[in-house]
């Protein structure tokens, strides 16, 4: 069953997953100035030989500017897109072969529908090869990037228990000013159920920091 049908049969009750990190709110851009392209890239160490693949996704869901907690208007994912084509996975892995970066989603909000006021954007592993963490994945990071500034860098050391966590959402103030906060947060999930609660609850607000990085090429 693939991830779009599954999601639609399994929708249930959100619940909140466990263990969190916060970390710094960034505010990015106004709509009027057009926020433009953001790109989250995601990398891994392929299995050892011998070893199944390790296959982690991206995945973003987008919602409701009436419901910014509730059930998603829509998910991405490796297999899915947004119906207005403003969030694609432009490059994707199943098994983290490759230099640098092996997966990246872009997200156009300059072109995002007003009728959209948050998107959540997360990082799961897939369990067919047997029961895996963060902390069992060597050399894995997530990486968020607009244009050649680095907004967000992760190692995933603070979920290495966890299977999934979700690492950023995008959300439109009271102005319609679009900012990014990061939002670590474990679960042990399977993707699936993962995807449907990971935005259903409203986050904590933790400190705001202004501060960027050059973004690194890989």
């Amino acid at each position: 069953m693939g991830w779009s049908k599954a999601i639609l049969e399994e929708w249930g009750p959100g619940r909140a997953p466990s263990g969190s990190t916060w970390g710094r709110r960034h505010q990015v851009s106004s709509v009027g100035e057009g926020l433009g392209k953001v790109e989250i890239r995601l990398k891994w160490d392929p299995s050892p030989l011998g070893e199944p693949p390790r296959h982690l996704d991206i995945v973003a869901a987008t919602y409701s500017a009436d419901d910014l907690h509730g059930r998603p208007a829509y998910v991405v994912h490796y297999d899915s897109r947004s119906p207005d084509g403003t969030i694609n996975m432009t490059r994707h892995s199943r098994t983290g072969l490759g230099f640098g970066y092996v997966e990246v989603m872009v997200l156009e909000f300059d072109r995002l529908s007003p009728a959209y006021g948050r998107v959540v954007v997360g990082v799961v592993i897939h369990q067919e090869g047997g029961h895996r963490t963060f902390g069992e994945i060597s050399n894995a990071g997530v990486l968020v990037v607009r244009h050649y500034t680095e907004l967000l860098a992760d190692d995933f050391a603070g979920v290495a228990d966890s299977t999934a966590t979700t690492v950023a959402e995008f959300v439109r103030d009271g102005s319609g000013r679009w900012e990014m906060r990061e939002m670590i947060q474990g679960s042990d999930s399977d993707p699936v159920p993962f995807t449907l609660d990971m935005g259903s609850v409203p986050w904590p607000r933790m400190h705001d920091a202004s501060e960027e990085r050059p973004a690194e090429t890989a």
